[in-house]
């Protein structure tokens, strides 16, 4: 208690010298707030009482004798100790540039006497980043990047084709036709307007409801109907489930159903860009359910500088899982400063917004070498896919306010009627020639020959290995065994 006294008494003593007493009992409060267990009022007043005696020239009391004795609780005391050694530590040290800091491997992390913990969240949310009002009106002083006629017009009809596409081939996988389909209603906007955004050398690697980007880049809807029919013809000859597409040619990662596993790959894909100078990025995607496991994949991006563009698209549900009960956090796209990466969020279902961002992020990637996060908000309008149905777990009502009302194509259409780029007759011809051409290529398909049974063993060695011979062999003993229970459709 002696040694405590002694300080404080000197401690008060250097610091009264060029300040005054309201100053003192104002860093008094700024130390430690009035309610806190060891500054009461009448502690606070005690401590102006001593500091004016300082001042005066006489002290006396508890600065008069080091052997005073303190009225404070035990742990009142203890807490007025620790207030001591924090004055004590950024008064008389303040030069001391051992204390102000240290040295780690990844950067300076300066010291402070004060116990602080990191709020859980802001009390503001993220804004979000929009262009377009819900009738098409550019919103007063906003900022984008200029789209001209022949990119907003293909940008529209991919988004409508799009449209057309999900619903004729939902329906035939309703008929049986299909073993499996998933649509990306409702989302159109992040598929065609980042498609638009990015060039032809930059690397897709896709979650599994970015068709658009393909569809943007050339792939024909004949090539769709192959891959889903699993035809012969088809760019992965049968051997993935439907709407697993991929192209070589086009810069799109084949799509892999179990979650996350595109952005670790994504990452080491951007990373090669990166030893070979390339004028070009990855761009990853994937939904709100993925940031359960997409640990590895940002901080490997962050750590390496990849340059990868991290496109999140938060559609509200992670199948049956709302976001509420994914992540406590304000969203997505605070999560990018825990792994050190830029990051932004933009509506989902705004067109020119979500075109402006992706473009500028893509340039920043490039330019800077380094990954960036982009939180997309939008709503899945459409069941998860067609093993689900969505109206057991949210309502008709719901879905149906944003398939309408918020629909991204139909804002984007009125943005570009306005702009005198389209007319009701063009919608029409439209939508009658994609429909047509989509029922024609699921009756091609359809009629198509399957692959042959060898197909299922070549186009991942140079060489096939002996196991893989031993295997086909084995394969067809059993269909030549139980013939009866092979598709009659498959070449053998």
């Amino acid at each position: 208690m002696t040694i405590l006294l002694a300080n404080s008494r000197t401690i008060i003593t250097k610091f009264l010298k060029n300040t005054n007493v309201s100053s003192f009992k104002n860093i008094l409060k700024q130390r430690c707030t009035e309610n806190h267990s060891c500054f009461h009022p009448n502690i606070l007043a005690s401590y102006k009482t001593l500091a004016g005696d300082l001042i005066s020239g006489k002290p006396r009391g508890l600065l008069a004798s080091s052997a005073a004795v303190l009225t404070f609780r035990r742990q009142e005391s203890a807490r007025a100790e620790e207030l001591v050694e924090a004055v004590t530590y950024t008064e008389e040290n303040n030069d001391d540039d051992v204390n102000k800091g240290i040295d780690f491997s990844d950067g300076r992390v300066t010291f402070t006497p004060q116990m602080q913990f990191i709020s859980e969240s802001s009390e503001k949310r993220v804004p979000c980043y929009r262009v377009l009002d819900d009738d098409g009106y550019t919103i007063t002083g906003s900022i984008f990047e200029q789209v001209d006629e022949e990119t907003a017009v293909k940008m529209y009809k991919s988004m409508v084709t799009l449209q057309i596409m999900d619903t004729i081939f939902y329906e035939a996988q309703r008929q049986g036709r299909l073993s499996f389909y998933l649509t990306s209603s409702g989302e159109e906007a992040i598929n065609i307007a980042t498609a638009a955004a990015l060039t032809p050398d930059d690397i897709i690697l896709p979650q599994y409801r970015e068709p658009g980007i393909l569809l943007w880049r050339g792939f024909t809807l004949q090539q769709f109907a192959n891959q889903l029919f699993g035809t012969k013809d088809g760019e992965d000859k049968g051997r993935q489930m439907p709407i697993h597409y991929g192209s070589k040619q086009l810069n799109y990662f084949t799509i892999s159903s179990p979650i996350a596993t595109q952005l670790p790959q994504a990452a080491g894909v951007a990373y090669s860009l990166k030893m070979d100078n390339k004028e070009a990025c990855v761009v990853a995607f994937m939904g709100d359910g993925c940031t359960s496991d997409f640990h590895a994949g940002l901080n490997f991006a962050a750590v390496m500088e990849a340059p990868v563009l991290f496109i999140c698209r938060n559609n509200g549900w992670a199948i049956s899982t709302p976001t509420s009960e994914q992540f406590r956090s304000d969203g997505v796209v605070v999560k990018g400063q825990a792994y050190g990466i830029r990051s932004m969020r933009v509506d989902g279902n705004d067109t020119l917004a979500v075109y402006s961002a992706i473009r500028t992020a893509r340039e920043m990637v490039i330019r800077e070498q380094k990954p960036m996060l982009v939180e997309a908000l939008t709503y899945r309008v459409g069941h998860h896919s067609t093993s689900d149905d969505s109206t057991k777990y949210r309502s008709t009502n719901e879905i149906e306010h944003w398939k309408t009302d918020r629909n991204p194509a139909n804002k984007f259409r009125k943005w570009v009627q306005k702009k005198g780029w389209w007319a009701e007759e063009d919608e029409t011809k439209l939508r009658s020639s994609i429909r047509k051409e989509v029922l024609s290529a699921i009756q091609v398909a359809d009629k198509t020959e399957k692959p042959y049974l060898e197909d299922l063993f070549t186009d991942v060695y140079d060489r096939v290995p002996l196991n893989l011979r031993e295997q086909e062999k084995s394969l067809r003993e059993t269909i030549k065994k139980h013939h009866q229970d092979f598709p009659a459709d498959v070449p053998v």
